[in-house]
């Protein structure tokens, strides 16, 4: 189906020079004015836009208002990709969100705090300068693909950047900026997006005592959390007493906290009710009775501020250098040892005592086994000695019949 020009308002745009000064750009469109239309004229200096793209980038967003709820044009000026990220930018308040303040708790329906920092991030450090200028119909598979190959970034990080690209050509169809058709993103390919640079560090039990006996409280205390349920420490960060149910055994998961801005979790499976072991209860109850406290309940409150604890800071300040101090090593290089350390040991001791694989990912909050498996399946290497034992028992042990014939 084709529309003609009079559905979607294109305008016209021209340098018209002038007998004193510089030229100036002249863009005519049309406006509704009591029922009817009318022709207007806006003047754009050159010195303010120098380029043709820099004032077709302009003028675009003005166009976007002008024909909201009009079918899009068949052929000609389409928004550059630089109008489409501003769109973008504004539709989902990633500024509002990013502007959040510490220890405020996120009201917004929209996307999360990290998620927001993230496109932001990506969005003016990769894809604005690079596809800025461009129209739409100019970010084209083949050259999206060639930038990410040479882009000096993690295969993970380029996936989430073609990801985002995806979504800003989503939305663009969305809210009518182009025409409906197959997301060019779909064809570019990136290799190695699922696969680790570096392999995850897992603690022994032994280095894992050594490692408590180098924390002070509070930090000690939320490194046995983190041992003893796998939680991600921006839930730990975000416990509440009253999401620890003493009678029951049981603690709640319900939020998290991000630079100290307090937001839902990301998903439906982290939201859980999680058994507790009668001794590790009997530790919160320990540091409940020690515990500076806080109007809002926090488990772990710092007590100048009776917020809670930055975790990037306690890793940097405490966690690493515990881990230094106690010869953490990988290869004869000290240890990437962070919070999600212990996430990745939790996983690695349920495999080693055996617990089933569904178990597993329900105590884990996955939304897919195949996470459980692929990116938690490191199992401890005395576990997996004593499985490849028992395996080669079968084989190369000589059974009681033949050691009776050799006798």
């Amino acid at each position: 189906m084709q529309f003609t020009r009079t559905s979607y308002q294109l305008g016209s745009l021209r340098k018209v020079p002038r007998k004193k000064g510089p030229p100036v750009w002249e863009f005519r469109y049309r406006d509704r004015c009591g029922g009817t239309w009318r022709q207007k004229q806006l003047t754009l200096s050159t010195a303010q836009y120098p380029s043709e793209a820099q004032v077709r980038r302009a003028v675009a967003k003005m166009l976007i208002e002008l024909n909201r709820g009009s079918p899009p044009a068949s052929s000609v000026i389409e928004p550059t990709f630089g109008t489409l990220i501003d769109r973008f930018i504004r539709e989902e308040h990633l500024v509002e969100i990013r502007s959040q303040h510490p220890g405020s708790t996120m009201q917004h329906d929209g996307l999360q705090y990290s998620t927001a920092c993230s496109y932001l991030s990506m969005l003016e450090r990769h894809i604005r300068p690079r596809w800025g200028t461009q129209l739409t119909s100019q970010v084209r598979p083949w050259a999206v693909q060639q930038w990410l190959m040479e882009l000096k970034a993690a295969p993970k990080y380029k996936g989430k950047i073609k990801a985002l690209m995806h979504r800003l050509f989503e939305k663009a169809m969305l809210w009518e900026m182009i025409e409906l058709a197959r997301n060019p993103m779909t064809l570019v390919e990136i290799r190695g997006i699922s696969k680790r640079r570096k392999k995850p560090f897992v603690l022994t039990i032994e280095q894992f005592f050594a490692l408590l006996d180098q924390l002070p409280e509070p930090h000690r205390t939320m490194a046995i959390v983190a041992q003893c349920t796998g939680l991600r420490v921006s839930e730990i960060s975000a416990l509440k007493w009253s999401d620890i149910d003493f009678e029951n055994l049981t603690m709640r998961v319900t939020r998290k906290i991000v630079n100290g801005r307090v937001n839902r979790l990301k998903t439906e499976y982290s939201e859980d009710d999680l058994p507790m072991d009668p001794d590790f209860g009997t530790h919160l109850l320990a540091w409940r009775r020690q515990c500076p406290p806080s109007p809002e309940d926090w488990v772990f409150a710092n007590p100048l501020t009776c917020q809670p604890y930055y975790a990037s800071e306690i890793q940097k300040d405490y966690l690493r250098p515990a881990g230094r101090s106690i010869g953490l090593e990988v290869n004869g290089q000290p240890a990437n040892l962070g919070w999600h350390t212990f996430r990745h040991t939790y996983r690695s001791l349920l495999d080693a005592t055996g617990a089933p694989i569904g178990v597993q990912q329900k105590l884990m909050r996955h939304a897919q086994v195949s996470t459980t498996m692929d990116v938690y399946g490191n199992a401890l290497m005395e576990s997996k000695r004593a499985a490849n034992s028992k395996v080669v028992g079968l084989l190369l042990r000589p059974s009681r019949d033949t050691q009776s014939l050799q006798q």
